[in-house]
């Protein structure tokens, strides 16, 4: 007889269980992750500030509270719920990322920049850098096997981003699983190599995601370099 399905939002009892010790990832690096996103925004230059920032940022804050009451501690809630309303977090960050660059883009490209010296060019560039890629650092932890929740309770066979722990399990603890630290250091890497170092990307979502974030690295830390090179010169 089939075993009726779980609950979408119900916590894993018997044999859906994860091994005896193991225990969900805390979610209180992946919050301050992304309240420092939401607070990056209001750091940049009045002319690169917009109402867009405001509303999404009012809307992360709001889906961030619920999601964290919905599953507050260590994420092992596997639902239909909190899984949407992580994703639409993460899809607002990215909108929020998307406005941040576009507009220092914009603002550089078209030459009518109202920064007059290399010093609030350069940390306005960083600001964007930064915000561009701890948001792309948490899409990575998001999508990867399915989120934290589902990483928790079964290792897919084949990852989205084979990590070297997955091609060398010698190299791990047994029941090994990456945390949103290895995401971060994945962001990060990927960032300023504009290409994988030692994280693998298997998924097609995973390939594009990269490719996309090595580009969008690479367009801030040109345009902010060469506009600021040419304020010094």
């Amino acid at each position: 007889m089939p075993t009726p399905p779980m609950a979408d939002d119900a916590r894993p009892t018997g044999g859906d269980l994860p091994n005896a010790g193991t225990q969900g990832e805390h979610r209180l690096l992946p919050s301050l992750t992304v309240l420092v996103l939401i607070v990056l925004p209001a750091l940049l230059p009045e002319h690169l500030r917009s109402w867009a920032h405001w509303v999404l940022g009012g809307a992360e804050v709001t889906l961030l509270v619920v999601i964290v009451i919905a599953d507050p501690g260590r994420i092992d809630r596997r639902g239909a719920l909190v899984r949407s309303l992580s994703i639409a977090l993460i899809a607002l960050l990215l909108a929020a990322a998307a406005v941040a660059t576009v507009a220092l883009v914009v603002d550089l490209v078209a030459g009518t920049s109202k920064f007059d010296s290399a010093e609030p060019l350069l940390a306005t560039g960083a600001l964007v850098w930064l915000d561009a890629n701890l948001t792309f650092s948490l899409l990575y932890w998001e999508l990867d096997g399915g989120g934290a929740a589902r990483r928790l309770h079964r290792q897919r066979s084949h990852p989205d981003l084979a990590f070297v722990q997955h091609v060398n399990p010698d190299l791990a603890a047994p029941g090994w699983r990456p945390t949103f630290v290895d995401y971060l250091y994945l962001g990060l890497t990927n960032a300023l190599a504009f290409s994988p170092t030692d994280v693998m990307p298997m998924a097609h979502w995973a390939k594009l995601a990269m490719a996309t974030q090595s580009i969008v690295s690479l367009v801030i830390l040109s345009l902010a370099i060469a506009n600021a090179v040419n304020l010094l010169s």
